[in-house]
C-alpha cells in the first residue's frame, strides 16, 4: 500500500512538470506591490513575476520587530497598488495600519482577515501556552498560498484589465506548490516530532506531519532555555530543526542540543530575499527528509527554473532524499 502510494505520487508530479515552469507571458502594466518583508516578496514574485513589480520594506538583516518605516518608504507606500504583510503584527505593519486611517496609503493594503478567508492558519505554540504562533507563518505552503491568493483578488481590484493574466499566474503558482507539498508529504512517516530553535520553524515542518513539541527560544520575548534542560525533551524527538539565517549563538545551541541527545539536525531558511518561494519551499523540506533519514542536508542552491525537475529528481533518483525513498519503497 505504502509503495503504491508512493508511485502515484511520483506520476503526478511527473505529469505536473509542465505546471511546475512559471509562465513567461508579461503584462502590459505592473502594479507596484510592496510586502513588509523579503520572503513575502518572493511568494508574490514567485506567484506573479514580471505582470507587477515587488519591493520588500524591511531589509534583510533587520529585525523585523524593532525596524521602523522611513520617509521614504512611507512616500514608496502611498504609490503601492497593493501591500502585503505578515497579518499585521509587526511594528511596521501596525504603522502602515495607521496610515491607512489617516488617508496617507490608498491601496489595497492585506492583513490576516485577508488571509482567513483563504484559508490561512496559525498554528498553536504547543511549548508555550498553545498561543497562536504569528512568526514565520509564510514557511507554510497552506499560507503561502492563501497570501497569494488574497494578493491575486487585490490586484485584480486595483487593475481589472490585468486580472486574467492574476488569476492564471496565481493557478501555476498553485500548481507548482501544491506539486512539492504532495511529492515530499507523501514520504513523512506519521507521528514525528522535532524541537525547533525558534517558533518561525514550526511552519516549516507541521504541514510535513512533523509536530513541534519544544523550542530552544520558546518567543520572541522570552530567554532560551538552557541545552542541558531540553535534552529530555530532545531524546523524545525525531531530529532538531534550526535556521540558517538565525544567531549564530541560536545555531551553536541548536547543534550543542542534537550532539547531546543524539538526534539527527535539519538546517533550513527562515528569511531570504531575492530567489523564488518554491525554491526555498524544496530546500527545507529535503533539508528535513534527510535529516530524518540520518543524512546531513544539502545546502547548495536551486535555479529557479529547475525546481520542478529538482522535486522529481528528489523522489526517482535520490538526489536530495538520499536512500529515503528506497527505504520507504522496502516497507
Amino acid at each position: 500500500m505504502r509503495a503504491g502510494r508512493i508511485a502515484v505520487v511520483i506520476l503526478t508530479a511527473m505529469m505536473l512538470v509542465g505546471a511546475l515552469v512559471p509562465l513567461s507571458r508579461a503584462s502590459p502594466e505592473s502594479p507596484l506591490v510592496v510586502t513588509s518583508i523579503a520572503p513575502l516578496a518572493a511568494i508574490v514574485g514567485d506567484a506573479f513575476g514580471d505582470s507587477v513589480e515587488v519591493v520588500y520594506l524591511i531589509p534583510p538583516g533587520a529585525d523585523p520587530h524593532e525596524y521602523q518605516l522611513t520617509a521614504g518608504q512611507i512616500e514608496l507606500l502611498g504609490k503601492a497598488s497593493v501591500i502585503v504583510t505578515t497579518g499585521g503584527h509587526l511594528p511596521v505593519e501596525k504603522k502602515i495600519a495607521e496610515l491607512i486611517d489617516e488617508g496617507t496609503i490608498t491601496g489595497e493594503a492585506l492583513f490576516l482577515d485577508d488571509y482567513r478567508r483563504e484559508g490561512f492558519r496559525y498554528l498553536p505554540e504547543y511549548w508555550y501556552n498553545n498561543k497562536d504562533n504569528p512568526h514565520g507563518v509564510w514557511l507554510d505552503p497552506t499560507n503561502a498560498l492563501a497570501i497569494a491568493r488574497a494578493t491575486e483578488k487585490a490586484l485584480e481590484k486595483a487593475n481589472p484589465s490585468g486580472a486574467e493574466l492574476y488569476r492564471a499566474r496565481y493557478r501555476d503558482f498553485e500548481s507548482r506548490v501544491r506539486a512539492i507539498v504532495e511529492a515530499y508529504r507523501a514520504l513523512v512517516e506519521g507521528n514525528k516530532t522535532a524541537v525547533i530553535q525558534m517558533p518561525p520553524d514550526q511552519y516549516a515542518i507541521e504541514w510535513l506531519g512533523i509536530k513541534a513539541t519544544a523550542a530552544i527560544k520558546p518567543e520572541e520575548e522570552v530567554p532560551a532555555i538552557g541545552v542541558d534542560d531540553l535534552v529530555p525533551a530532545a531524546e523524545g524527538a525525531d531530529l532538531i530543526v534550526y535556521a540558517r539565517d538565525s544567531p549564530d549563538q541560536m545555531k551553536d545551541a541548536a547543534r550543542e542540543l542534537a550532539a547531546k541527545s543524539g538526534k539527527p539536525l535539519a538546517e533550513i531558511t527562515v528569511f531570504w530575499s531575492d530567489r523564488p518561494y518554491t525554491e526555498v519551499l524544496v530546500e527545507n523540506s529535503a533539508a528535513v527528509l534527510k535529516a530524518l533519514g540520518g543524512e546531513k542536508p544539502e545546502t547548495g542552491p536551486v535555479q529557479r527554473e529547475d525546481v520542478g525537475r529538482y522535486v522529481l529528481v528528489s523522489l526517482v533518483v535520490g538526489l536530495v532524499l538520499g536512500t529515503a525513498l528506497g527505504v520507504v519503497l522496502k516497507k
